[in-house]
């Protein structure tokens, strides 16, 4: 259960950063997909930074267990919020946020499991 936990956690916290990246650069997948959205583009860099620290919390969490189960139950809501989104929105382009949601489930699945419910 070590190894999963470890390697979910890492996974997760990589796609956070590079997520991060996307949105501090302005990627054109992260300004098409807020165009569709009718999200402010002044909501990019706010949104970016939720995901860096939520991706360093992530990696705390391996030595602090409480705060990588708290990082990832953060990262759950955020894309389940972002599901929700895309889905009032009408856009059915959901691999992106389907695959970090999946990510985060699986870094806190596996957070919970190795470590107990309240790290």
């Amino acid at each position: 259960m070590f190894a999963a936990d470890v390697t979910f956690t890492c996974l997760t916290a990589l796609a956070c950063a590079y997520a991060a990246y996307a949105s501090f650069t302005r990627a054109r997948f992260i300004t098409d997909t807020a165009g569709r959205l009718g999200l402010a583009e002044s909501l990019r860099i706010p949104f970016g930074i939720l995901l860096g620290l939520a991706g360093a919390g992530l990696l705390a969490g391996l030595a602090v267990p409480v705060l990588g189960i708290a990082a990832a139950s953060g990262l759950v809501v955020y894309f389940v919020i972002a599901l929700a989104a895309h889905l009032r929105a009408r856009d059915f382009q959901l691999a992106w946020t389907l695959g970090y949601l999946s990510l985060a489930v699986a870094a806190l699945a596996t957070g919970v499991a190795y470590h107990g419910p309240l790290g």
